[in-house]
């Protein structure tokens, strides 16, 4: 029984070890080489409206023209889309690409620090630019991902990376740009996971709140004192946080509840913090007070079931719509890694429960540049922004029409083959019989 066992072990350990250590096999495109005209395509510019039978051109990784009838440069290359649709690429907020792999497989799942407070974690730096989730998430049009670690309470720093790098170096568009908290819990629930009486739940909710408001005080002291150039030991946590007090940082709080909502919100209007709500399910019900304040909201329940008795089937259906109506700033994301791939048919199943379609496309493009910063550079089609964009035989938001031809990151030609595509055709082969 011991040498059974023994060659189990082995055997699993073998196999967990060659699980990790493989790669995929795409290699990052290649510098662009030459200007690029794609021609006769429907350019949906998210900034600029749709634009029909035009052309776009770009030239070292930045657009350089968008029109009908444009000259084609010197030595370019001419690819004809008539019929096709060109999209920037899609960003996709509040994911752990590149830190899990495999669910059941410890060694392959690095987006959690030990503690409950760790600020000075960026999410950037344990990214694994060879995923064989990446290019599967790739393959639906999604270019770039924010990076975000994860915790229970203070979870660090997200970064913003593109989906076709080498390594994080190569892949960081802008690292450290915000401090991410799991905002603690306002209710108590009734669930078989949850052994703790509902008194019990309450005094550990509370006590996390005192933990968070104390994190927030000593972080401020320690910005206070370092701006009056007194002597302090460095502290990396509060070295971290420094960039929320004078706004060249986030705060991206991650709650649903529309209690956690409006502490945080309270909060973050004391210290004056720019503030980012994820999550958010229960923005719909504070949509007017989000649009007079004018706080941005990362929607992330965009095929999310009712959260209580008495909300309808379509509750998180339609939110998106709601938040629109109610001049809400918001974008879309879908938090995870493997299922990230989903996002652009999240927005669009967003448009079959009454969101416009281009504020759904925007929702998952400009929207989450202009929450990360870069929205001179990404997020939509226009001339001095950076060429990375895709182009579909159909509707980028619909899963049956979405079929994509050509993804480019910064005017490199992207491969959009995958581990997926792999199988697929190796098993086109199989005999029928």
């Amino acid at each position: 029984m011991k040498t059974l066992l023994s060659t189990l072990s082995a055997a699993l350990i073998a196999a967990v070890t060659v699980s990790t250590a493989v790669a995929h096999d795409e290699v990052p495109g290649e510098p662009q080489q030459q200007p690029i005209v794609l021609q006769g395509g429907t350019l949906h510019t998210v900034s600029n409206g749709v634009l029909t039978d035009s052309d776009l051109v770009f030239e070292d990784g930045k657009i350089t023209a968008i029109g009908q009838d444009l000259d084609v440069p010197n030595n370019a290359r001419v690819i004809d889309v008539s019929g096709k649709h060109v999209y920037p690429g899609v960003i996709a907020m509040d994911t752990t690409l590149g830190l899990n792999e495999i669910e059941a497989v410890r060694a392959t799942r690095d987006a959690r620090e030990v503690g409950e407070v760790h600020p000075e974690v960026a999410g950037h730096i344990a990214f694994n630019a060879d995923s064989e989730i990446i290019p599967t998430v790739r393959y639906n049009g999604i270019t770039h991902a924010q990076v975000v670690p994860e915790g229970s309470l203070v979870m660090g720093q997200s970064s913003l990376l593109h989906l076709d790098g080498w390594n994080y170096q190569d892949a960081l568009v802008s690292g450290e740009i915000g401090v991410h908290v799991n905002w603690p819990r306002t209710y108590v629930i009734n669930t078989w996971w949850e052994r703790r009486s509902p008194e019990e739940q309450r005094k550990a909710n509370e006590e996390a709140r005192k933990e968070l408001m104390n994190v927030f005080a000593d972080a401020k002291a320690y910005f206070d004192a370092k701006k009056a150039d007194r002597d302090i030991d460095m502290d990396q946590r509060w070295e971290a946080m420094m960039g929320l007090f004078d706004g060249s940082k986030t705060l991206y709080v991650h709650a649903n509840d529309k209690r956690q909502l409006e502490q945080a919100i309270d909060v973050s209007r004391e210290y004056g913090f720019e503030l980012v709500l994820m999550g958010a399910r229960d923005a719909w019900r504070i949509a007017d007070k989000l649009a007079e304040l004018e706080v941005p909201v990362v929607f992330g329940s965009p095929f999310g079931l009712p959260g209580r008795d008495d909300e309808g089937y379509d509750q998180d259906f339609s939110t998106p719509a709601k938040l629109a109506d109610a001049g809400v700033n918001f974008a879309i994301s879908y938090p995870g890694y493997w299922d990230v791939r989903n996002l652009p048919f999240a927005a669009g199943h967003s448009v079959a429960f009454g969101l416009d379609q281009q504020k759904a496309l925007e929702a998952i493009t400009l929207q989450p540049a202009k929450f990360m910063g870069v929205a001179d550079k990404l997020g939509s089609l226009e001339v001095g922004k950076s060429a990375s964009l895709i182009v579909s035989e159909g509707d980028l938001l619909d899963p049956i029409g979405q079929s994509l031809t050509h993804m480019f990151i910064d005017g490199r030609n992207v491969s959009l083959e995958s581990r997926h595509t792999e199988l697929y055709n190796k098993y086109q082969e199989k005999p029928a019989n």
